[in-house]
Parts: C-alpha cells; sequence; structure tokens
C-alpha cells in the first residue's frame, strides 16, 4: 500500500512540474508580447 501511495505521489508531482513549466511558458509569451506593444507605444511617442 505504501508503494502505491510513494508511486501516486511521484506521479502528482510529476505533473504539477509539466503544469507549472507551461504555466511559465505563457507567463514568458505574455511578458514578450507586452513589452512589444510597450516599445511600439513607446516609439510613436
Amino acid at each position: 500500500m505504501t508503494r502505491i501511495l510513494i508511486s501516486l505521489s511521484m506521479i502528482a508531482m510529476l505533473s504539477a512540474c509539466a503544469t507549472i513549466e507551461g504555466a511559465g511558458q505563457d507567463l514568458e509569451t505574455a511578458g514578450q508580447v507586452i513589452s512589444a506593444e510597450a516599445r511600439e507605444v513607446k516609439a510613436k511617442m
């Protein structure tokens, strides 16, 4: 029973890492878009 719980915990942790990595990539992309828009607005001023 303990091995099953440990295995399930490890699987949950690995899937959480993948989710966090994906969220990080989404935030990075959003930051790049915001930076590009800011540069565009600054250039028009």
